[in-house]
């Protein structure tokens, strides 16, 4: 047991929050960015405007068949071969809203076409916009029937931002690999602590989706 605790010394321990850290900062950014895009994407997939609404969903589906892990490469190594150049937090966070955004306006989408349309129909007598009737009427409704799924790929996202180990990333997966790379008796412990970590972050998203599940009920 004491060769558990040995991983644990002071500076490893306060090396791998720091990963924790950078891992929170890559979710809580994605995610808002991820809700903010997917939910146009999605509504714009759902107006069926004509050309434009075919050509973004052609597009959506694109990005939602491709590995995150390409997205991740593309963003970090092959953007600044066009001029563009982020850094290494930040090409994360743009890869993971740019996949997460697609894969979430597929939900809102979904959740859109399962209001019934006569809300749609009734609004439009009353008076309200489009844009009104959407804003007040609809997306709240759909809204309470995707808080399931959305949660369910909030928590893909969070459990993704390990893969950008691979652009060296000083996420928490990549330091836990700096750490036991010092010492193999060091692998089991460090693994076990990252997967209670992640476990935590994770089940703590699906607590919140019961929250607001009962407060919307």
């Amino acid at each position: 047991m004491s060769e558990f605790f040995n991983a644990f010394t002071s500076a490893n321990t306060g090396y791998l929050l720091g990963g924790l850290g950078i891992t929170v900062g890559v979710s809580a950014i994605s995610v808002v960015l991820s809700l903010l895009f997917g939910s146009i994407v999605g509504i714009i997939q759902f107006e069926k405007i004509p050309f434009f609404s075919s050509f973004v969903g052609t597009l959506n589906n694109i990005v939602r068949n491709l590995p995150l892990l390409l997205i991740i490469f593309f963003t970090y190594f092959a953007l600044p071969q066009l001029g563009i150049h982020l850094p290494i937090f930040w090409a994360t966070v743009a890869a993971m809203t740019f996949f997460e955004s697609a894969m979430l306006a597929e939900i809102v989408r979904g959740g859109l076409e399962a209001v019934d349309r006569g809300q749609f129909e009734g609004a439009r007598a009353n008076g309200l916009s489009n844009m009104q009737t959407m804003w007040h009427i609809v997306l709240p409704q759909a809204y309470k029937k995707m808080i399931p799924p959305i949660i369910s790929q909030l928590i893909s996202l969070v459990k993704d931002t390990s893969l950008a180990s691979g652009i060296v990333l000083a996420e928490m997966t990549y330091r836990g690999q700096i750490v036991y790379a010092q010492n193999t008796n060091y692998i089991i412990p460090v693994l076990v602590v990252l997967t209670v970590v992640y476990f935590l972050l994770n089940y703590g998203l699906s607590l919140i989706a019961k929250w607001f599940d009962k407060k919307l009920a």
